[in-house]
């Protein structure tokens, strides 16, 4: 069974550790990185980050970071969106249908609203990256035909 744990310091040195193969690391920033960055967003506001391991039984097999950023007319935010911001298996444990599964628990968590309500997921991706096209298309994601700098923005209405 997948679940999705809030990161922890128990388990921010495991979550640090995995990695995807050399050649999909051009998809995917590190772990490092993504905790960083939710560390400095949740510091300063600027939105509200979920990173959170993917759990298979015990095993920590890959992570996810999610994030609810909120309407702000400031800066010309109309809707307040959930995002997916990062998705990695870990090398190890990729062709078992971990993604997949990992998604879907973060959807349902999504739709529960725990910081508020968001009328949208977004997320992009490169678009060389085959696997997640499938995937996020596979659950109902569609690509808006807008860019994020060199990747495709793609939405799923809630």
């Amino acid at each position: 069974m997948i679940t999705l744990r809030t990161i922890s310091y128990n388990d921010f040195f495991e979550c640090i550790q995995l990695e995807p193969f050399e050649h999909q690391k051009q998809f995917v920033a590190s772990n490092l990185y993504s905790l960083a960055e939710a560390y400095i967003a949740s510091a300063n506001g600027d939105f509200v980050p979920m990173p959170y391991g993917i759990y298979a039984g015990e095993d920590m097999v890959g992570f996810i970071m999610l994030a609810y950023d909120p309407a702000d007319p400031d800066d010309g935010d109309d809707e307040s969106v959930y995002k997916i911001c990062r998705l990695m298996l870990d090398k190890r444990y990729q062709g078992r249908g971990y993604a997949r599964k990992a998604v879907e628990q973060a959807l349902a968590l999504i739709r529960s609203f725990p910081y508020g309500e968001a009328g949208l997921v977004v997320l992009s991706y490169k678009p060389t990256n085959d696997r997640a096209r499938r995937l996020f298309s596979s659950l109902g994601f569609q690509e808006t035909g807008e860019m994020n700098d060199d990747e495709v923005w793609a939405v799923l209405e809630l």
